[in-house]
């Protein structure tokens, strides 16, 4: 096994028909493959145990975040390059589970022999057991209350340490609004939260709803900045910790209520605004229409939505949507993206008015960008408040989402919302993007 890395490489080249556009190192110290591209490190082969019995994108990101697979160089470039190779043919290659399930599907006799070759140097064993970090699925349908609340808390509840580290003294975890490339994280987040509340036009003594609050920034600012009295709800109970100190800390516990709370339980409206800012993709299609429903429920007439909501692209045929695996176990459970397209629609099927929307995706990459390279530069430190595992999950899942934001793979829209009233006054200006100024 002194040449692992050269074996390795002609055989998935083998297998996938196409030359592997990064040099790879294996777990005897070889290396092999094109010089001058990042290096992916092969640390031990039960990842491609891994591979074998979950092809695909799922078994990578299993052996990444179990550290049995590494990224020496550009991890940007690395992701990008692998993209059109590893992820893409594998999603289209294998359904199947196991060893035997590969081989079957491989009906020329070149490529049955090359991943019989691979199941040899992947070594004897069943299947590795995920790690750790994957999302403990619960029985039932989708988005009951109690199965909402467990998803929150698995990429939430990870310590608030932990996403201080990566979010910096912000801890605004959604899409941020630049100036340009070379501003702060902070001076984008502070904007977009005034952009917010200049859409939504909020003004001393109105009740602001801030829907999956987080740890309270968007209430803060709003209360801080604007006069407005606001209640933040999150399913969290770290995230409400966390922003109930802030206010108490802010002096604003007067103005401020933090909640721990669905939106689908609030009963004391109505309110004169409601931000939702990157809550609705947890939401999930089949509940879509009653979110926006219980939403324009809450405003008064004349009241205003602010939905700051990431979007895919649409599809040909919308019945092949298939969630992202490794972002359903290991990040976001039982998250999903819609077209902005059928966003907007399903908020005017439930009475509001949309009045304007607003695509932030370049913002979001740099936002992205930036909250990697804050946990990179405190990797030590973020790994020890969580776990190293939970660490990598989060690095490359902002690095592939940032060059997925890049590529126009998806995107991200603030949609800006009236419940217009029968006089049909929507009470904003006749030079409707007056929050410019």
């Amino acid at each position: 096994m002194a040449d692992a890395a050269r074996r390795l490489t002609t055989l998935v080249e083998d297998v996938l028909g196409t030359p592997l556009p990064v040099r790879l190192r294996a777990w005897d110290g070889s290396e092999y493959g094109p010089p001058g591209t990042p290096t992916l490190v092969v640390r031990h082969r039960r990842a491609l145990r891994r591979l074998l019995w979950k092809p695909g994108e799922l078994g990578l990101a299993r052996a990444w975040v179990a550290g049995e697979l590494d990224v020496e160089g550009d991890l940007y470039e690395a992701l990008d390059l692998l993209a059109g190779t590893l992820w893409e043919r594998g999603e289209d290659a294998g359904r199947a589970h196991g060893p035997s399930a590969l081989l079957s599907a491989a009906r020329d006799p070149r490529l049955r022999s090359a991943a019989a070759e691979l199941v040899k140097l992947s070594g004897p064993g069943l299947p590795p057991r995920p790690p750790v970090e994957e999302a403990r699925r619960t029985g039932g349908p989708l988005h009951t209350l109690r199965r909402d609340k467990q998803a929150i808390s698995h990429h939430y509840d990870v310590g608030n340490a932990f996403y201080e580290r990566v979010l910096g003294p912000s801890m605004v975890y959604s899409c941020a609004y630049w100036e340009g490339p070379d501003g702060t994280l902070e001076d984008a987040q502070r904007a977009k939260l005034d952009l917010v509340c200049r859409k939504l036009a909020l003004e001393p003594g109105q009740r602001l709803l801030d829907v999956g609050c987080g740890w309270g920034s968007m209430v803060l600012h709003a209360a801080r900045e604007y006069g407005v009295d606001a209640v933040g709800i999150t399913l969290s109970e770290e995230q409400a910790a966390y922003a109930r100190k802030r206010v108490a800390e802010a002096g604003l516990t007067d103005r401020v209520e933090i909640r721990v709370q669905d939106y689908r339980e609030i009963t004391d409206g109505p309110f004169d605004a409601v931000s939702s800012i990157g809550m609705a993709e947890h939401v999930g299609s089949a509940l879509y229409a009653e979110y926006a429903a219980d939403l324009h429920r809450l405003l008064r007439p004349g009241g205003r939505l602010l939905n700051h909501q990431i979007a895919r692209r649409p599809l040909r045929d919308e019945e092949a949507y298939e969630i992202d695996e490794f972002i359903d176990r290991y990040v976001f459970p039982d998250g999903e993206l819609a077209p902005v397209g059928r966003t907007v629609a399903q908020l005017e099927e439930a009475g509001f008015e949309v009045r304007d929307v607003e695509s932030l995706r370049e913002h979001y990459a740099l936002t992205l960008r930036a909250w990697v390279t804050n946990l990179e530069a405190a990797w030590r430190e973020a790994a020890s408040l969580t776990s190293p595992g939970r660490a990598r999950v989060w690095r490359l899942y902002m690095a592939a989402c940032a060059l997925s934001f890049e590529r126009n793979r998806i995107g991200v829209n603030q949609v800006l919302a009236v419940r217009t009233p029968e006089s049909g006054t929507s009470g904003l200006s006749l030079r409707t993007r007056e929050w410019r100024g």
